[in-house]
């Protein structure tokens, strides 16, 4: 519904609440000298306060939340930055936030940083800086997720979830479930059958020293076993299936590992497409174990991670920097290998 000069008309019924920035660009100042005169900061110049009051006035403005929040200036609701809310690691540490903030009475919103350009890196950060945002939780596994986190203010209280050993110079807590060990198992299961080595199809990293490439490669040298070069794939399943393509037209790979199941699936396509038989002539590994997994032909042998569990850690870390104490310390089950039936011995 639009206006007859092409601008959106509003809807009928009751009108939408003035905010925080509605109050601060009225009165043309910054939304923390708002959030300042409605905490009774005495460093706001008297007509400075009283200019804002005037504009509180005029519009109706009821803080709630965020005047309620003496100490900090800040909500005790939760925002979640994510460049992704479909993919199943994005999906499923959300899920765990959302569980853990409803049965501590919290309400979630979420904040989608469009891309790492610094314009949308920004535009996350200026959001996520007004006190009603509360406390914040990044899932930092890619690159606009790591630039929010580099760049968010010290004083805004916020945790990450982050791939395996965290992001370097950042001093925020960072989760993150420690996969090392796990794609060890996968590299000693496939060279254990017989193969001779493990190719590997990555899925991006932002820490510069991707855990999984890091146990990959450490495993394949202390075995003497041949190091291929690493086959990269973005988070799209399309550019994992073109990596499937490459390696599906050479006859000497016998055994993959792919840095998700998504990626499993699209170098399963390319494989199949070239007459490449899983497991007979070439053995694949995923990574996640999503709920389909063990429902493909074959079943996906594939690193079981618990996403869910990593959000409600996420989630108690940041209540306990809402609250300023130390939280305890998140205790998250190691990642595992699952073994199904998409690796066997080459023939």
């Amino acid at each position: 519904m639009t206006t007859p000069a092409g601008m959106p008309a509003r809807k009928r019924g009751r009108p939408t609440a003035p905010s925080i920035r509605d109050v601060a660009a009225a009165a043309g100042v910054s939304y923390q000298t708002v959030s300042r005169v409605l905490n009774d900061s005495p460093n706001v110049l008297p007509d400075t306060r009283r200019q804002v009051l005037d504009v509180i006035e005029r519009l109706g403005y009821r803080p709630n939340r965020a005047a309620r929040a003496l100490g900090s200036g800040r909500s005790g609701g939760v925002t979640v930055v994510t460049a992704n809310t479909t993919l199943y690691g994005y999906a499923s540490t959300l899920q765990g936030i959302e569980e853990a903030a409803r049965a501590n009475g919290l309400a979630v919103g979420i904040r989608v940083v469009e891309s790492d350009r610094p314009v949308d890196v920004r535009h996350a950060v200026e959001y996520v800086s007004d006190p009603n945002a509360g406390g914040v939780i990044v899932v930092a596994f890619d690159a606009a997720g790591a630039g929010v986190l580099r760049a968010l203010p010290a004083d805004v209280p916020a945790v990450a979830a982050t791939e395996a050993g965290g992001l370097a110079d950042i001093p925020r807590p960072m989760i993150y479930l420690d996969e090392r060990q796990a794609v060890a198992d996968a590299t000693r299961h496939l060279l254990a059958l017989g193969h001779r080595t493990v190719h590997h199809v990555a899925i991006p990293s932002e820490t510069g020293t991707s855990a999984r490439q890091a146990g990959w490669r450490d495993t394949l040298e202390q075995a003497d076993a041949p190091v291929p070069p690493v086959v990269p794939a973005g988070w799209d399943v399309r550019s994992a299936y073109q990596a499937g393509q490459r390696l599906a037209a050479d006859t000497d790979v016998t055994a993959i590992l792919c840095g998700n199941d998504d990626t499993a699936l699209a170098v399963r396509r390319a494989l199949h497409e070239a007459g490449r038989d899983v497991p007979g002539d070439v053995s694949i590994v995923g990574f996640d174990d999503v709920p389909g997994a063990a429902y493909w032909t074959p079943a996906l042998t594939t690193v079981r991670m618990d996403f869910v569990a990593l959000g409600r850690a996420c989630l108690t870390a940041v209540v306990a920097e809402l609250d300023g104490v130390s939280g305890p310390a998140a205790v998250l089950a190691a990642p595992s290998l699952v073994v199904r039936e998409s690796t066997a011995p080459p023939r």
